[in-house]
């Protein structure tokens, strides 16, 4: 079993950023393993759909971003600490969700919302205009 434990969010104003980390854990969870999953975030607002922010293939930094964060936001990993984060800069009221790390095991190129198998508890962040 493993764990994802976001952290970073809170309340910011429109142009600022936010840095968030989703630390990894798991009884027999290693480096070795980590390294191996695709890791994504994801963001939701009330009684909406999970959407798609961005992903990284750990083993070989391919990252992937929803086009309404290209460019402003920076998903990347730290294998040492099975740590993700994801830079978020210029940021917009739009912006404002429950952020979720999630992992997908299989550390499939493109995953589906299906294919992550592990997720956080989830971090707000507010922008205010």
């Amino acid at each position: 079993q493993v764990q994802l434990v976001e952290s970073g969010g809170g309340l910011v104003q429109a142009g600022g950023s936010l840095k968030l980390s989703c630390a990894a854990s798991g009884r027999t969870f290693s480096r070795s393993i980590f390294s191996t999953y695709t890791m994504g975030w994801f963001r939701q607002a009330p009684g909406k759909e999970r959407q798609f922010v961005a992903a990284i293939v750990v083993w070989n930094s391919n990252t992937y971003y929803a086009d309404s964060v290209k460019g402003r936001f920076t998903i990347s990993r730290d294998n040492a600490k099975n740590t993700v984060y994801l830079q978020m800069n210029s940021l917009k009221p739009e912006d404002t969700f429950v952020y979720y790390c999630a992992a997908d095991p299989a550390g499939r190129r493109i995953p589906s919302l299906r294919d992550y198998a592990y997720w956080g508890q989830g971090t707000q962040v507010t922008v205010s205009s």
